[in-house]
C-alpha cells in the first residue's frame, strides 16, 4: 500500500500507516520562531514545494532538563526533554481515515508548568483515539521565556497565540484527514489544561473549538501585568541585557534557557506575590499567561462568568493527591507544624488559618502531610471547583482517585495520573519506575478513554451535569457518582 498523502494549507505531506491507523508527525502550523520571529506573534508556515515527508518525530520547544523524582520515570507525559531545531511549532496528526468526512477532532495541549513538554510524548499517542474513530491532535507551543514572558517591544502571551494559531490550522485543515472542524474538542493537562481556561476566556479563540476538557486546570493560574513585568526585569538583569525585545532577541536560546532554569533554584526568583499576598502559581513555576491584552483583556474566571465560552461544553476534574507528584521524594517528612507554615506563606497570605483548616496540629496527622493536602486543594482542587460553578454552559466534573503503587504507594492518585488512562497508552506508564506501577487496571483506561471519545463525539460523557446537587464522576477501579466534598470558600 502507497504511503497516505494529504494536502495541507501549506503543501502536501507524507505520513504512514500503522495499527490500522495514519500517522502524520511535525507538520508545520507556524513559521519558525527563530531571529525577529523570537518573542513575536506566531506567522503562518510557509508553503513548500513537493510532498513533505511527515513520518519523523520534529524538534520540542527549547527547554531546560526535567525535574527529576527519585525512582520515577516521567518521560511518558513531559517527553525526553528538548530537542534542538528551529521548526519547533508544530503538530502530529492520526487519523482512522484521510479518505472519509465529518469525524470529531480532538486537539490536545500538554501539560510541563508552561517550563517544558512536548506534544510527541509517549502517552500521547494518538493511536487508540483514531482507533475510536477520531481524527487526534497534538500541537507544540512555545514555552517558558519564549512563551510566557511579556516582554516590550515583542508580543505578551506568546505560548496562547501558538496554541491559537495551532487550532486555526487544524480548522482550516481539519476536513484533509477527515475530520470535522465544526466538532472540534480541544483537551489538555496541567499547563495545557490552565491554557485551555484561558481559551475559554479568550476573545480571540472564539469559534475555535466547541468542546474543552480540563484535566488539572483552571482560569486563576494568571499573573496580573506588574508581576510579570517584575519578571521580565529581573531575568534582563540577570542575563545583562535590556529588557525589551531586541535585549532577549541578543541572547542565544541556550544562554536564556540556562536562565530560567536559574529562576526555579531556591532564592534566585524575585517575590511574584500579589499586592493581596498571592503567588498565583505556587512556586511550582515562575512563567504564567498574564492579564494584559486582547487575548487576556479581562481576567478569564471573570469572562467566563459574564458568559464567555456559555456554548462550549466542559469537563473539569482533578486528581484526588495532586501535589504528591512534587512530594513523593519523601520530601513531606521533613517538614513540621512551623515549618509547613513557613513553606505556605511563601505563596498564601493566610496561611496558618488555611492550614488549620486542614487539620494541622491534630493528633496522628503529619504536617507534611496536611501541607501536601492543603497544596492539593489551593492549587487545584478548589480553583477547579469554581471554573465548573462559573461556567454557564453544559459542565461535567470528575475526580481520578485509583492511587498509584509507584514510590512505595507515596505517588497515590497523583497529578498527571490519569493521562495514559485517557490516552489508553498505559504501556507507557508501566514498570518498576512508570508513573502507573506496575499492573495499572486496563478497566479505568477502557472507561475513561471511551468517555473522553464519547464527549467529543456527542458532548456527553456519560455522567450527570454538575449542578446544585455537586455530583461527580469519582473515577477508581469501579467507577461511581459521588458527593464533590471540595470546600468553596
Amino acid at each position: 500500500m502507497s504511503a497516505p498523502v494529504v494536502t495541507t494549507t501549506s503543501g502536501r505531506v507524507r505520513g504512514e500507516e500503522a495499527d490500522k491507523v495514519i500517522r502524520f508527525r511535525a507538520i508545520p502550523y507556524a513559521a519558525a520562531p527563530v531571529g525577529a520571529l523570537r518573542f513575536a506573534a506566531p506567522a503562518p508556515a510557509p508553503a513548500w514545494a513537493g510532498i513533505r515527508d511527515a513520518t519523523r518525530p520534529g524538534p520540542t520547544a527549547p527547554q531546560g532538563p526535567r525535574r527529576l523524582v527519585p525512582g520515577l520515570d516521567i518521560a511518558s507525559i513531559l517527553g525526553t526533554g528538548w530537542v534542538p531545531g528551529p521548526e519547533y511549532l508544530t503538530v502530529d496528526v492520526w487519523s482512522p481515515d484521510t479518505g472519509t468526512t465529518g469525524l470529531p477532532v480532538m486537539v490536545f495541549i500538554h501539560g510541563g508548568g508552561f517550563l517544558a513538554g512536548s506534544g510527541s510524548a509517549p502517552a500521547y499517542d494518538g493511536t487508540r483515539f483514531a482507533q475510536s474513530g477520531v481524527v487526534l491532535v497534538t500541537i507544540n507551543y512555545r514555552v517558558g521565556a519564549e512563551g510566557f514572558l511579556p516582554v516590550p517591544g515583542g508580543e505578551t502571551n506568546i505560548g496562547l497565540r501558538d496554541q491559537i494559531a495551532a487550532l486555526r490550522w487544524v480548522r482550516a485543515n481539519a476536513a484533509a484527514f477527515g475530520g470535522d472542524p465544526d466538532k472540534v474538542t480541544v483537551f489538555g493537562e496541567s499547563a495545557g489544561a490552565m491554557s485551555i481556561s484561558c481559551l475559554l476566556g479568550s476573545p480571540l479563540a472564539a469559534g475555535l473549538f466547541h468542546r474543552a476538557i480540563i484535566e488539572s486546570g483552571h482560569t486563576e493560574m494568571v499573573r496580573p501585568e506588574a508581576q510579570a513585568t517584575l519578571l521580565t526585569n529581573h531575568l534582563a538583569k540577570a542575563l545583562g541585557i535590556p529588557a525589551d525585545a531586541d535585549g532577549f532577541r541578543s541572547t542565544t536560546t541556550e544562554e536564556l534557557v540556562a536562565a530560567q532554569q536559574a529562576l526555579q533554584l531556591p532564592g534566585n526568583c524575585p517575590d511574584l506575590r500579589d499586592p493581596f499576598g498571592h503567588e498565583q502559581a505556587y512556586g511550582i513555576t515562575p512563567f504564567l499567561p498574564v492579564v494584559c491584552d486582547e487575548v487576556l483583556p479581562r481576567h478569564p474566571g471573570t469572562a467566563i462568568a459574564r458568559g464567555a465560552g456559555a456554548d462550549i461544553d466542559v469537563v473539569v476534574g482533578t486528581c484526588r493527591e495532586e501535589m504528591n507528584l512534587y512530594m513523593a521524594s519523601g520530601a513531606v517528612d521533613s517538614f513540621d507544624e512551623q515549618s509547613a507554615v513557613t513553606q505556605l506563606s511563601a505563596y498564601h497570605p493566610d496561611a496558618a488559618a488555611v492550614l488549620d483548616a486542614h487539620g494541622l496540629g491534630t493528633d496522628g496527622r503529619h504536617p507534611g502531610t496536611v501541607l501536601v493536602d492543603t497544596l492539593t486543594d489551593l492549587v487545584f482542587r478548589i480553583p477547579a471547583r469554581r471554573l465548573a460553578t462559573g461556567h454557564a454552559g453544559r459542565t461535567y466534573l470528575y475526580e481520578f482517585a485509583w492511587r498509584s503503587p509507584a514510590c512505595d504507594g507515596r505517588l497515590g492518585a497523583c497529578h498527571g495520573l490519569e493521562l495514559p488512562f485517557v490516552f489508553d497508552t498505559l504501556p507507557t506508564a508501566t514498570g518498576p519506575q512508570g508513573l502507573a506501577g506496575e499492573h495499572p487496571p486496563q478497566s479505568i483506561a477502557d472507561h475513561l478513554h471511551s468517555a473522553w471519545t464519547d464527549f467529543a463525539t456527542t458532548g456527553d460523557p456519560g455522567w450527570p451535569r454538575y449542578g446544585e446537587d455537586r455530583l461527580l464522576l469519582h473515577v477508581d477501579t469501579a467507577p461511581s457518582m459521588r458527593p464533590d466534598d471540595t470546600p468553596l470558600p
